[in-house]
């Protein structure tokens, strides 16, 4: 294991440890806590025979074809200051299969955080959730990050004439498939069980709620055109 990797896993638990004692909280009796493998295992039926065969170390011809048909991930990093799980998106293929063992994912324009980067930089295992409108199967895939500003990958990467500023090069190590369940259960493909925007608080007013003096008003007024012209 790489040293970086033990250090920061390191660091996480001592925060986890720390986090654990100053933490009280009044939910759940400790009486009834799980914290040993032997005693989860006693809770769980054994897994199927076809859950443990659909993974793979690499990325079969049948898998690419979700990857492919994907217009949306999640990327999950861990670093010295916390996990971080990050929506990724474009048109369906963002997400280039440069081999069997490898991906190839544009860093496209957001919030400048580098919340993913900085994680990466410190600990390259990544997971990805690909995700298929309509398509209630999802495939996970896990492995480990390069950050990269290679003139020749970020070109494969161009859209509207605009490059990423970097690209992550994903070595693969694990690949399956994540059944149905999940999705049917929440209905997120179904159209009536759709919520309208104006249920939830939009931008601005998130924003407007947790800074004082913040014009929600006016950010929401001219966030449709500023997410346009900043899509890449």
């Amino acid at each position: 294991m790489d040293e970086e990797v033990v250090r920061a896993a390191a660091e996480q638990a001592e925060v986890a440890a720390v986090g654990k004692q100053a933490q009280a909280t009044p939910w759940g009796d400790e009486a009834y806590r799980i914290d040993d493998l032997a005693a989860l295992e006693s809770l769980y039926a054994k897994a199927a025979g076809a859950s443990l065969s659909k993974e793979v170390a690499y990325l079969h011809p049948v898998y690419q074809r979700f990857v492919e048909a994907a217009p949306f991930a999640v990327l999950a990093t861990a670093g010295p200051g916390g996990l971080d799980a990050s929506p990724r998106g474009d048109a369906p293929g963002f997400v280039q299969v440069l081999d069997a063992h490898t991906l190839l994912l544009p860093d496209r324009r957001g919030n400048n955080r580098l919340d993913s980067l900085r994680n990466i930089l410190a600990d390259p295992r990544v997971a990805l959730l690909f995700m298929v409108p309509g398509v209630r199967e999802t495939l996970r895939v896990n492995g480990r990050a390069r950050i990269s500003t290679d003139p020749a990958l970020l070109q494969r990467c161009e859209m509207g004439g605009q490059l990423p500023r970097t690209a992550l090069l994903i070595d693969i190590e694990t690949v399956f498939f994540q059944c149905s369940r999940a999705l049917v259960r929440s209905r997120l493909w179904d159209a009536d069980a759709q919520v309208p925007r104006d249920a939830l608080p939009s931008a601005g007013q998130v924003l407007a709620a947790l800074s004082e003096g913040f014009d929600g008003v006016a950010y929401d007024v001219e966030l449709p055109a500023r997410v346009q012209r900043s899509l890449y």
